[in-house]
């Protein structure tokens, strides 16, 4: 028999034939029954095996630290899935816009197609003022240094073009410069309105070509736009840029009611007036402010579902309708303030100051209330609510509802006229 082979003795049961290096003797041959139950009528040595795993046993104050650990990981596990969702849902919409600008035509291809067709509605326009009569010193000073300059667009072939009201501001003449080099002088002002900042001339030519209103509510922050018009009498110059931002409020003085368009595209004094492109030639604001003496990388355009109906309005009647005026100095609200408050979300604006004998003192609003919604109307910013107001006919009745010292009431406004705050 060879060193090291076994074999199970007579009446042992079946010949099991194992090995043994004759090293562990104390291992290498189970010696208990419970060790095989496999072999319950076995007697002697049992073949070399795998010994029972041993069975865990944890006491109560393991069980209460695994547990401790576990509610200490949970909420950082939690936010690594949250993180993970988020990439999820951020990288399937990257690659989906991936296929989309792959099968979309280069935006920079069409800006030589967009400026061929918004080139022949861009007039620069010219004024004589009155001797004596210069504009008052105000922020249209510095804004725009060049009085007498600016641009304007074509939008009806009948020789309708609008302009901003601060370009003809003043003047006894204003002298149109069309794309195809004529010159019309003696240009009739159709209407004025300042406190929109637009105006509507109307030229006396033949051949006009008409640029179409565009929607710019359906404008996202980062499209392309193309700015034009006529800076320091350098005729349909055509500036790129994007929309940096939507609805800024309050940027040009007494038209703090104004929400406006803001975008990189390069305007300088003699673009005031001149129009805002998007990618499919279309007309979506009209050129009006700039940050400081000269371009520093942020422009200002009127919405043209702003400037639209005020355009059509002075075209059919030569006038609007006064503003309607409610006399508060107001500011946004945090998410703690509307919390203190008791509101289910973030709405409302607080009023800071009320004006003496103003609608809203004669109504008996108070600073300090919360101004929740105007006639039904939900309010979010300080520059909703001045929308909300202005555009209320004068003399009508609006429904105020405020919060007051953790009361929530309803004040009625007897709208009044406003009217653009006199200049220092």
């Amino acid at each position: 028999m060879a060193a090291g082979a076994v074999v199970c003795p007579p009446g042992a049961g079946p010949l099991i034939i194992g090995w043994y290096d004759g090293r562990h003797t104390d291992t290498g041959w189970a010696t208990s029954m419970e060790d095989y139950p496999q072999y319950p009528n076995s007697s002697g040595p049992r073949p070399l095996g795998p010994p029972r795993p041993p069975r865990l046993r944890f006491s109560g104050m393991t069980w209460l630290l695994i547990f401790l650990v576990l509610l200490l990981l949970l909420p950082s596990v939690a936010e690594r899935l949250q993180y993970a969702v988020t990439r999820g849902r951020q990288r399937a919409k990257a690659d989906v816009a991936k296929v989309a600008l792959e099968e979309m035509p280069r935006a920079s291809g069409r800006f030589a197609w967009v400026a061929k067709r918004i080139e022949p509605s861009v007039v620069g326009i010219e004024t004589a003022r009155l001797v004596g009569g210069g504009p008052i010193r105000d922020e249209w000073a510095y804004l725009y240094p060049q009085a007498g300059e600016g641009s304007g667009v074509i939008v009806d072939e009948e020789g309708y073009v609008v302009t901003n009201a601060h370009v003809i501001e003043n003047a006894a003449q204003v002298t149109a410069k069309l794309s195809d080099g004529r010159t019309i002088r003696d240009v009739q002002v159709v209407g004025s309105d300042p406190e929109a900042d637009l105006a509507v001339l109307k030229i006396e030519a033949g051949g006009l070509v008409a640029a179409p209103w565009g929607d710019s509510d359906a404008l996202e922050v980062g499209d392309a736009v193309l700015a034009v018009g006529d800076p320091y009498r350098l005729a349909r110059t055509v500036t790129a840029g994007i929309i940096s931002a939507k609805g800024r409020p309050g940027v040009v003085g007494p038209l703090a009611h104004q929400e406006y368009l803001q975008t990189d595209a390069a305007v300088n004094p003699g673009n005031s007036g001149g129009p805002l492109v998007n990618m499919d030639g279309q007309v979506v604001g009209i050129n009006t402010a700039i940050v400081g003496q000269s371009y520093r990388g942020i422009s200002f355009a009127i919405p043209s579902n702003l400037a639209k109906p005020v355009y059509e309005r002075l075209k059919t009647t030569g006038k609007v309708e006064p503003r309607g005026w409610l006399g508060v100095a107001m500011e946004e609200i945090d998410s703690r303030r509307a919390a203190r408050l008791g509101l289910d979300k973030v709405y409302g604006v607080e009023v800071t100051a009320v004006v003496v004998d103003s609608p809203a003192d004669e109504a008996g609003i108070q600073p300090g209330d919360v101004i929740l919604s105007w006639s039904g109307q939900e309010i979010h910013s300080p520059a909703e609510l001045s929308l909300a107001v202005v555009q209320s006919r004068i003399g009508s009745e609006a429904t105020v509802q405020i919060v007051r010292e953790d009361r929530t009431v309803e004040v009625t406004v007897k709208v009044g006229r406003r009217a653009i705050q006199p200049q220092d």
